[in-house]
């Protein structure tokens, strides 16, 4: 006898950002072939979990690509990967704006560890000030502020805030019920 199924399992987190992506008009899609890849009209691909390292989340993957998007700008919405080209190096103060939006961001539910980036920029991340928005003499720093006030000012404010609100509930819950190495210990 075959057992029908008419529910599924759904991870709570990815429900949440996937959600908050598709409020600000982004279609998630996963794909072994990508790590992250944005096709300027609409969809962001995001690796499968086992192309992904061991700490990544489909939760950090969707906040860190929506601060690519606000660091970049309304008019870099339509280009491939917001523009970017990581072969050329000064493309990479945009990656340091993304990540000080990141942690601006992560530190407002205190969950800086938790949405850390996990690529070769983690070094970069884990050396952030206390106040990652807090030295107007980093082009870096500057660009996340346009990029903050920037998302202050528009549609994706609230998702993007409600969603870090329920991954901070959640957070705290699960906290208590994990291993030592879990990501879930960094909350």
């Amino acid at each position: 006898m075959t057992r029908s199924i008419h529910k599924r399992y759904d991870d709570p987190l990815d429900l949440i950002w996937v959600h908050t992506a598709r409020d600000c008009g982004i279609q998630i899609v996963r794909s072994a072939d990508v790590f992250a890849a944005w096709d300027g009209k609409g969809i962001l691909q995001i690796g499968t979990p086992e192309t992904l390292d061991p700490d990544d989340s489909l939760a950090q993957m969707i906040l860190h690509e929506l601060c690519h998007a606000l660091v970049a700008g309304p008019q870099a919405f339509q280009q491939e990967d917001w523009g970017l080209d990581y072969d050329q190096n000064d493309h990479q103060v945009f990656e340091h704006a993304a990540l000080r939006l990141q942690a601006a961001l992560a530190d407002t539910v205190r969950l800086r560890t938790f949405f850390a980036s996990t690529t070769d920029f983690r070094d970069y991340f884990d050396r952030l000030p206390i106040h990652p928005l807090d030295d107007p003499e980093d082009e870096a720093t500057r660009l996340a502020m346009q990029a903050m006030q920037r998302l202050e000012a528009s549609d994706w404010n609230s998702p993007i805030r409600r969603a870090l609100a329920a991954t901070a509930k959640i957070a705290k819950l699960l906290s208590e019920f994990t291993e030592e190495d879990s990501i879930w210990r960094s909350v």
